[in-house]
């Protein structure tokens, strides 16, 4: 029968049943599987650590499960959590290896860029493709500065997650983005039900698509919904 557990046992809640001598194994223990794990590190090589595509996310978590399990367990062997470890690592140089010599194999493994922003619209089954939704994309502009889609020309997610943003030589009429629309709200035009356009060009609400034409569905998204186009420069279009 399991013994019964006293609440706010001091001496369990910071020593555990191990005896407090074990404390020196411990320290042990996470020095040499620091040094070790740091050693393989270091020759896995600069590409590994200098951005986290889903190998090297993969990496992070199997190294730290392997390397935490290993630290203050008695009953994980340090020789067991150092093979885990080498056979974590050769795995991640292997594909490292094959990213290398396959433009294939590098495809398949890191995946490739998503065309999200194409001459001042978003591609919205671009976005979809890596999970993104419309907000996340317009933040992720924001941090590069782009205070309305009109002002990008081009813009890739690449396959490690950063954005690539490439600004039109000379902005066109687009939807604004700054402030947020969670913040302050655009006008949604609803022109298959009537709605009066007003004297300013519209712009598809979903994907910021010029309306250059009189239709009242979107010909890019087949969204129903319009706001007012505007530029950087002059505020209104």
């Amino acid at each position: 029968m399991d013994q019964t557990v006293i609440p706010f046992d001091w001496a369990r809640m910071l020593l555990g049943d191990p005896p407090p001598s074990f404390l020196l194994e411990i320290l042990f223990r996470t020095v040499v599987i620091y040094i070790y794990t740091f050693g393989l590190i270091r020759w896995i090589g600069g590409r590994s650590i200098s951005q986290l595509s889903m190998v090297e996310f993969l990496l992070v978590i199997a190294l730290g499960s392997a390397v935490g399990d290993s630290l203050f367990y008695p009953d994980v062997p340090l020789l067991h959590a150092m093979l885990v470890i080498t056979v974590i690592v050769l795995i991640n140089k292997g594909l490292d290896f094959l990213i290398l010599r396959s433009d294939k194999a590098q495809t398949v493994i890191d995946g490739v860029p998503n065309w999200i922003v194409r001459e001042g619209r978003l591609n919205i089954d671009q976005t979809s493709d890596r999970g993104m939704g419309k907000s996340e994309v317009l933040a992720l502009l924001r941090l590069e500065g782009i205070a309305n889609l009109g002002e990008v020309e081009n813009a890739f997610l690449e396959a490690n997650g950063d954005l690539s943003v490439f600004r039109a030589k000379t902005p066109i009429a687009g939807m604004p983005i700054v402030p947020p629309h969670e913040i302050c709200p655009v006008p949604q035009l609803d022109l298959s039900s009537g709605a009066t356009e007003g004297s300013s060009s519209l712009c598809c609400f979903a994907c910021g698509t010029l309306r250059i034409y009189q239709e009242t569905i979107c010909r890019h998204c087949e969204g129903k919904f319009w706001t007012p186009a505007k530029t950087s420069n002059t505020g209104s279009d």
